[in-house]
């Protein structure tokens, strides 16, 4: 690999990084909040306009990955081919099979905007979904599948080493959020429950997961009671 694709690399290295700081930062309820408290009346419109943002600065991202790809490093061939070709294709069914379970509109922002919603939590409830009774960051999941069943070379293995790191801390972050907001409901789902690789050992039947949706209920709707009462006490 010559000095021209090193530096190409380590400039799509550096493009990710900065891209996994963004999207933290924007992400987080510090910059949700300092948005709400300075410019209120554009909080209905926060999730849209991070959903479009995070999409046109992975662009560039992207277009450097696939034009300057690298040497090849590896490839799948015979039977082992066929076994992650077979697995992206699972993945690529497992992702249109469990968004039904989302709320797409709650997702992108769209709901938030039209709503005119000025809170900075997601609005869509604790849900177990079949897929997140297995695993519970799902998307993620698949995601790493359709990564690592890909022939590889250079820039594709970089990012996808990069990627799966920070989907690991990425998804620390989020459920430190999800801790705050459902309790002790969300510590049990995470001890039950594996979060990014499926353990056939560690799964929630319908009925456990139903119990603690139930429970993560009731510790949602006891916080937004204080929340409400210490607003009035503030006044």
């Amino acid at each position: 690999m010559d000095d021209a694709q090193t530096r190409r690399l380590a400039l799509l290295a550096m493009l990710w990084l900065a891209y996994f700081v963004l999207h933290s930062l924007l992400a987080s309820l510090t910059m949700k909040s300092w948005v709400a408290r300075h410019f209120p009346h554009q909080v209905p419109a926060y999730r849209l306009c991070f959903n479009m943002l995070s999409t046109l600065t992975l662009l560039p991202i992207l277009w450097l990955m696939f034009r300057h790809s690298g040497p090849s490093l590896w490839a799948w061939t015979g039977a082992v081919s066929w076994l992650a070709n077979g697995l992206a294709l699972a993945a690529l069914a497992g992702f249109v099979r469990s968004a039904r379970y989302y709320d797409t509109s709650e997702f992108i922002g769209l709901r938030q905007w039209k709503s005119a919603t000025h809170s900075i939590e997601d609005q869509e409830s604790f849900r177990i979904s079949p897929f997140h009774r297995h695993v519970r960051h799902p998307w993620y999941a698949l995601g790493l599948i359709l990564l690592w069943t890909r022939d590889m070379n250079a820039a594709l293995l970089l990012s996808a080493v990069l990627l799966t790191a920070y989907l690991f801390i990425g998804a620390h972050l989020e459920e430190q959020k999800l801790i705050a907001r459902y309790g002790e409901a969300y510590r049990h789902y995470m001890q039950r429950v594996p979060g990014l690789i499926p353990l056939p050992w560690k799964s929630l039947s319908a009925e456990e997961a139903a119990e603690l949706v139930a429970e993560a209920e009731r510790h949602s709707g006891a916080c937004v009671t204080s929340e409400r009462y210490n607003r009035r006490l503030d006044r």
